[in-house]
């Protein structure tokens, strides 16, 4: 009895220290990890708003998007907008970035998360030999982001053979939330 309860206290302590490194570990790295973050941010945002050379975040309800300006004061209306469309996919949340002109045009898009399936969601963001973009993110240019959708949804979108709940995360994510910002009086289809 006396040698488990030892045992018990040798454990414990290991894991007393253990948690000690672990948190030591957090708080020293926490700050480098949210500016690693931040960097790799705005660089996705001057992907899918490359001709914007200021971009700003704003908020509504709790809800941040991204206006693109073309001048490095922000003034004048904004040039374009871009928001995180999250989806559930087959077995992931998959996190797109999407840059949208001021009437609500998908101009560029990137996936910026996804952990799907190797081979068939993991199609989102492959590049064929001697292209240069991913072909799947490549459909959705040029089209209006609140009717985006797969072609088994009766959309524009051809789906991913062996994939269709990639895509159609994808596709109804992107429309969910260009809506969302027509809705907030963001996006005002038809002007220029």
């Amino acid at each position: 009895m006396l040698n488990i309860a030892k045992m018990g206290l040798v454990l414990g302590a290991f894991c007393v220290a253990a948690a000690l490194a672990l948190g030591g570990t957090y708080e020293m790295t926490k700050d480098k990890i949210a500016i690693q973050r931040e960097n790799v941010m705005k660089e996705a945002l001057s992907g899918v708003l490359p001709e914007a050379k200021k971009i700003i975040d704003d908020t509504i309800d709790g809800k941040t998007y991204y206006k693109g300006y073309a001048t490095e004061d922000a003034t004048g209306e904004p040039i374009g907008y871009a928001i995180i469309a999250e989806g559930v996919g087959y077995s992931s949340t998959i996190r797109t970035l999407v840059g949208l002109t001021p009437e609500g045009i998908i101009n560029k898009m990137n996936i910026i998360y996804q952990l799907e399936t190797p081979g068939l969601g993991t199609k989102a963001v492959e590049i064929r030999y001697g292209e240069e973009d991913p072909w799947f993110q490549r459909q959705f240019l040029n089209l209006p982001g609140d009717s985006v959708a797969v072609d088994k949804d009766g959309g524009q979108i051809v789906s991913i053979s062996g994939s269709t709940i990639t895509a159609r995360a994808i596709a109804s994510s992107i429309k969910r939330e260009t809506e969302w910002l027509k809705a907030q009086g963001v996006i005002k289809p038809g002007t220029k």
